[in-house]
C-alpha cells in the first residue's frame, strides 16, 4: 500500500474535496491532500481546505496568456508541495499536455455520468433530455478529451419519474463522494493498472485486492 500525495483542483463548492478529507481524517482513504488549488478565488472548496488545515491556494486562468500557461503555473504549485496524483473535484478547466505529462496516469476526474454518455457539463439535464432510465458517476483517468480518458470506476443511479436536474444531481453526488474515495483507496493499494493503447483506445482497470 502507498499513502497517496494528492493535490486536489477545484472550482466551486469542492463537496466532492470534502469527502476526501473526511475520509483521510476517518482512516478510510490511505492518502495526505497536500494542496487544494482554485482556478477561481473565494470559492468555498478553498475555506473547505483551509478549515482541515490544508493549504488552499488561487491559480486564476485569467492571469495567463494562454492555457498552457496556465497549466505550467499549476505544475509548479502541485509539485511545490510534493504532488504526486492530481484529483479534478468540479475543476471545470480542461487541461492541456503541459499538466497531462507532468502526472501522466496520475490525473483523476469524477464525472456525473455513465461516460461515454453525457460528457461535458449539464450530465444530469443531458440525461433526462435523453430519457435514460439509468444515469450515474464515473471517475477515469483524464487526458486532452472532455471526459474521454479511460474508466476506472462507475456507479449507477436509477432516474425517477419525478427527476427534474436539481434531484437528479443531489443523487447522483451522494454516490460521487464515495466512489470517488473508493476509487482512491483502489489505487492507493495499488490495483491500478494502465493497459496499452493511444487515444481513445487507451484502457485501464482496477485489480483484484
Amino acid at each position: 500500500m502507498t499513502s497517496l500525495s494528492l493535490g486536489v483542483l477545484v472550482s466551486g463548492t469542492g463537496t466532492n474535496l470534502q469527502a476526501i478529507l473526511d475520509a483521510v481524517e476517518r482512516g478510510r482513504l490511505d492518502a495526505r491532500v497536500r494542496v487544494v488549488v482554485s482556478n477561481k478565488p473565494g470559492v468555498l472548496a478553498l475555506e473547505r481546505a483551509r478549515a482541515c488545515g490544508v493549504k488552499a491556494l488561487t491559480v486564476s486562468h485569467k492571469d495567463y496568456p494562454t492555457r498552457e500557461a496556465f497549466d505550467a503555473a499549476l505544475v509548479a504549485a502541485l509539485r511545490d508541495h510534493g504532488v504526486e496524483w492530481v484529483v479534478l473535484a468540479g475543476f471545470m478547466r480542461l487541461l492541456t499536455r503541459t499538466m497531462l505529462d507532468a502526472f501522466k496516469d496520475r490525473i483523476v476526474n469524477i464525472h456525473p455520468s455513465l461516460l461515454p454518455a453525457f460528457p461535458g457539463v449539464d450530465a444530469q439535464q443531458q440525461a433526462l433530455d435523453y430519457g435514460v432510465k439509468v444515469a450515474g458517476c464515473t471517475v477515469h483517468l483524464v487526458d486532452e478529451g472532455a471526459d474521454t480518458g479511460p474508466i476506472l470506476m462507475q456507479r449507477a443511479v436509477p432516474v425517477l419519474d419525478t427527476d427534474d436536474a436539481a434531484a437528479l444531481r443531489a443523487r447522483i453526488l451522494h454516490e460521487e463522494h464515495a466512489l470517488l474515495v473508493e476509487t482512491l483507496q483502489a489505487i492507493a493499494l495499488g490495483r491500478l493498472e494502465v493497459l496499452a493503447g493511444d487515444g481513445s483506445r487507451r484502457r485501464a482497470r482496477l485489480g483484484e485486492e
